[in-house]
């Protein structure tokens, strides 16, 4: 694996402690990461909700922010409402994934962490169904930013991919980090509406990753290299020997490049 990212990248030899857009791309995924779980994960009820009346539950913060949107709505409803969203979360990494066929994965990138700032910031303040499909719309965009970054910040490591593949992955701790904290800020304000400034705030920081991987060259450039790198997907010129070249049937008039016949290759044998 380290060989072939050196291979694929011309990826530099810096010290482990020096591979900054690793680490770049760590905090972005703890980021990501606490700010996807915040929003749909589980966290502490918040004690004013009027149709849950046990409160050792833990339910998503979607289905509170639901109950919050709109008193009319009981934790059923919100829950299916909440199943509804993961599914375009589904959609949306089918979607994703089909684009990046045809354009940067970097680019896609960007578009669908913007795409979340600018989704989940009106969700702050719009109540009742608008609040509602902005979150829905909202886990639709977040479905490609994990892997892509997971992928991104891999790029260009050589060497250093085992270890820092432990440092990506490790990030996802962010997700035990911030659910709490948006749990307390929608208690302060009374309102799980509130809240969503803590998702709101740490997309954004995600969002300086995106910035790097498409408009500083050093992150850029090796995110680009490996894209279009041709080792092991094309023949470059190395000598196949499956195809007679020279030196191996030669002295038969098989330097040509064409595929020896089997009694070809039997005569060649008996001579």
């Amino acid at each position: 694996m380290a060989f072939q990212a050196a291979e694929s990248t011309n990826a530099d030899v810096k010290p482990f402690r020096q591979q900054y857009r690793l680490f770049h791309a760590a905090f972005a995924q703890f980021c990501y990461t606490g700010a996807q779980v915040g929003i749909a994960g589980f966290v502490s009820v918040p004690t004013h909700h009027p149709t849950i009346e046990n409160t050792n539950r833990l339910p998503p913060q979607f289905i509170n922010y639901v109950i919050d949107a709109d008193p009319k709505y009981t934790d059923a409803t919100a829950a299916q409402m909440l199943a509804g969203a993961q599914g375009g979360f589904a959609l949306g990494r089918f979607v994703g994934t089909f684009i990046m066929k045809f354009v940067r994965p970097r680019w896609v990138f960007i578009v669908y962490l913007a795409m979340c700032i600018v989704f989940v910031a009106p969700s702050i303040t719009h109540g009742g169904n608008p609040g509602i499909a902005l979150l829905f719309v909202t886990l639709f965009f977040e479905s490609i930013i994990f892997p892509t970054i997971v992928a991104l910040g891999m790029r260009g490591l050589g060497k250093h991919s085992k270890r820092g593949s432990g440092w990506i992955v490790g990030a996802v701790c962010g997700g035990a980090v911030v659910p709490p904290i948006l749990g307390a800020a929608a208690d302060s304000r009374n309102s799980t509406q509130f809240g969503m400034v803590v998702p709101l705030c740490f997309f954004i920081a995600a969002f300086s990753y995106a910035i790097c991987v498409n408009f500083v060259p050093s992150y850029r450039d090796t995110a680009d290299a490996f894209s279009e790198t041709k080792v092991g997907v094309e023949n470059v010129g190395a000598k196949d020997e499956e195809k007679g070249s020279p030196g191996v049937l030669g002295e038969k008039g098989f330097e040509s490049g064409e595929a020896a016949t089997h009694d070809e290759v039997r005569e060649v044998g008996k001579a």
